[in-house]
């Protein structure tokens, strides 16, 4: 149980927010955890307290999270016991010194033996420098410079240099269909304009187009196994051929899928095998941890080039990581995390026919995704995303499900969400949704927070 709720005179929560986005550019290291990502000026930002699938703000407030679990990164649920002892213990002997922590060196042997096709692993402690790594790694196998990309893959040059402009109108040029629509390649160096090019998830045709102009130029194909959907019969393994074919580095990204399909990630559900993996988010269960692991004779060239970095050494990630797939070996996660999606997906879809609502759920069970089918469909999440608020549970366009949340912390959703649906319905009928809103529309992408100062 978490700690015991003070009332607080002030709404230390919102003014914590507010301090915040005068001191740190985009207000959060994350713009996924961004308060106008959810419901501007109600979303509590931050918080004191974290266990299971509970969390207390700075004000004491309770809240039951049926949200993204930590943005996908705690699989396990908050501050799992199991995880948190291994952590201690390692913080208490020492976290950091001189020398290597002997944890990675177990975790190396742990995770090429879950993936048989693998030889070596290297790590560090976010994922999109993992993915970073992964992509030089890549290039310094194959001495190539460009990438053939499917998904979404963080935030480095490499990556958001998709959107810079480009001579010719190729097919999907930007990343706005990877997720995130929106993002400005601001910083990024005009000379990696056409080093990337993207393919839609499914359309083996656009890859083949790709390899076709581009093939002897490709260091890799980097993909996410899959986001919404599953693969169309064959896809991957064309994929696949296509990459031993014109000598690319298979590089899967699985920091979103988070071994949340199978133990050791959605490639092996898939019965697919990469030159290079890359995992991150919930290899630790919500500690800094991120894995590289692959073929030998691809993953040689790290040592070709410099990848360094003193807080990649320190022995609370990898104790981390060693704690979870512990657990993961030994509890079947999977089975869990399906069966409350599935309750979710019921319940969502079964709501909005009750009350004459439309929705829409989508995705994997265990990687939900639900919103409105209607014009106003931002207003009405919003709305939606408030209301929880007061019933005690975080809510937005997402539900990762983990090992901590069960049966009746979907029923009692539900059971709120009865209520709230009633006067979101009550609202549309009286054409007065907008008046209900006491706050801003959340965003549905990247967008600055304050106007720019050339603007």
């Amino acid at each position: 149980m978490l700690g015991i709720q003070t009332a607080s005179p002030q709404n230390q929560t919102q003014e914590t927010y507010r301090r915040a986005k005068q001191l740190i550019p985009g207000g959060t290291q994350l713009l996924s955890k961004r308060p106008e990502m959810f419901a501007p000026d109600c979303w509590p930002g931050y918080y004191r307290e974290a266990s299971g699938c509970e969390v207390i703000d700075l004000d004491g407030r309770k809240y039951h999270d049926l949200a993204t679990s930590g943005i996908g990164s705690c699989l396990l649920g908050y501050r799992d016991p199991d995880v948190t002892d291994a952590v201690v213990r390692r913080v208490q002997l020492g976290s950091m010194s001189s020398l290597n922590a002997p944890e990675e060196v177990e975790l190396a042997a742990l995770l090429t033996e879950l993936h048989p096709w693998s030889d070596q692993a290297r790590f560090c402690r976010t994922g999109g420098e993992s993915m970073s790594i992964a992509v030089r790694i890549a290039r310094a196998s194959t001495g190539r410079d460009e990438v053939a990309l499917c998904g979404y893959h963080g935030w480095s040059d490499w990556y958001l240099a998709t959107n810079l402009p480009r001579k010719s109108a190729e097919t999907g040029t930007t990343l706005d269909k990877h997720l995130l629509p929106g993002l400005e390649p601001a910083g990024v160096p005009m000379g990696l304009a056409e080093t990337t090019h993207p393919f839609t998830y499914n359309d083996i045709d656009a890859l083949k187009q790709i390899v076709k102009e581009r093939g002897p130029k490709l260091a890799a194909v980097v993909m996410e196994p899959t986001r919404y959907t599953h693969p169309e019969p064959g896809f991957l393994e064309a994929v696949r051929e296509i990459c031993d074919e014109c000598g690319a580095v298979l590089v899967i990204d699985e920091i979103t899928t988070g071994w949340r399909l199978t133990l050791g990630g959605a490639h092996l559900h898939y019965g697919i095998e990469p030159d290079i993996a890359v995992f991150a988010k919930a290899l630790g269960n919500g500690h800094p941890i991120a894995a590289i692991i692959g073929r030998r004779n691809v993953m040689d060239a790290a040592e070709n080039s410099f990848i360094s970095s003193t807080y990649w050494t320190e022995g609370v990630g990898p104790t981390a990581a060693l704690a979870t797939i512990k657990k993961m070996q030994s509890v079947d996660v999977r089975q869990h995390i399906d069966q409350i999606g599935e309750a979710f997906r019921a319940g969502w879809s079964e709501l909005g026919a009750r009350h004459q609502l439309p929705v829409k759920v989508f995705g994997h069970a265990v990687l939900l995704h639900h919103t409105f089918d209607h014009p106003q469909a931002a207003e009405l999440g919003t709305l939606f995303t408030i209301r929880m608020l007061d019933h005690g549970f975080l809510t937005g366009s997402g539900f990762y499900p983990t090992l901590a949340h069960e049966q009746r912390h979907v029923d009692a959703y539900f059971q709120a969400a009865d209520v709230v649906f009633a006067e979101l319905k009550q609202a549309l009928d009286q054409d007065d949704l907008t008046t209900r809103l006491s706050t801003p529309v959340r965003h549905s992408g990247f967008a600055r927070l304050t106007p720019s100062p050339k603007s």
